[in-house]
């Protein structure tokens, strides 16, 4: 299948319950397949499952697509990223859409909004919105694996370890454990930050790590505007967090985020193919 074929990311759930393969469509992809790509009764295309696997499927009628390999069986399946990129990102009063979606696109598996003590954002997040920019984004970039959207919490709680992150995929044998928390002595956590005059540059952090394995899974913590707090910087340094700036330059939240998990997902590619 070339990489031509466009690609829709239907939930595992949905496609379990279609009867023989024959697959119901919402209105929202059935308006993208036949009003924007004009694809017709016959048109092929390929359907992902945001759990590793990739089916081709056939446009029966505006609202039914066909599978063309059974659903247990699907015309390829990939294994969840090794280590899992999660990115832990303060709340911020501007761009936190935009650092979703880039965040997607450069490869990060969690994405953990958190309540910093120095942020400035009133009012609750809007999760369902966040994940519909997640999941377009996946759709987008051709992510065999949808990114998984935590609910916010208080960047105390990501920084101590004192979540654990379930696991996701679609059915038991598909399903891909959660990355270890932070308070794993076998996750690399970096915490980026301006106000530790001791930090070290992220690629030389990196760079520390010399282990043939990879770690059990790679974290970026951002904080807000106003930086993290002392206590939220002690409390990370007691837990393992290692300290690193992103250059000279003062960033904003949002700008630190991506350009940090652009490094850390090029490192993961060039060291571990993924």
């Amino acid at each position: 299948m070339g990489r031509e074929q466009r690609r829709l990311l239907i939930d595992p759930g949905r496609l379990r319950q279609a009867p023989a393969g024959l697959v119901g469509l919402t209105p929202a992809e059935s308006r993208y397949l036949v009003k924007v790509l004009r694809y017709g009764p016959g048109s092929v295309f390929a359907i992902s499952d945001g759990a590793g696997g990739l089916w081709q499927a056939e446009l029966v009628e505006p609202l039914r697509a066909q599978l063309r390999q059974p659903l247990e069986a699907p015309l390829a399946w990939q294994p969840p990223p090794t280590p899992p990129l999660v990115l832990l990102a303060a709340l911020v009063k501007r761009d936190y859409e935009v650092l979703l979606r880039m965040a997607v696109e450069l490869g990060a598996d969690w994405l953990l909004p958190c309540r910093a003590e120095f942020d400035a954002v009133a009012g609750q997040p809007n999760l369902e919105r966040w994940r519909t920019i997640a999941r377009e984004a996946a759709e987008q970039c051709e992510r065999p694996w949808l990114p998984q959207l935590h609910e916010s919490r208080p960047a105390s709680d990501w920084l101590g370890g004192m979540v654990p992150l379930p696991a996701v995929g679609g059915t038991p044998q598909e399903r891909a454990p959660g990355p270890p928390g932070a308070d794993s002595p076998a996750a690399l956590k970096l915490l980026a930050t301006t106000r530790q005059s001791g930090a070290l540059p992220l690629l030389e952090a990196l760079e520390h790590w010399t282990a043939s394995e990879p770690p059990a899974s790679l974290w970026l913590a951002c904080g807000p505007e106003g930086g993290w707090s002392g206590a939220e910087e002690t409390l990370a340094q007691d837990q393992g967090w290692i300290a690193v700036d992103l250059g000279p330059r003062i960033l904003r939240s949002s700008t630190a985020a991506v350009a940090g998990l652009g490094l850390l997902s090029d490192w993961r590619y060039r060291r571990w193919g993924c």
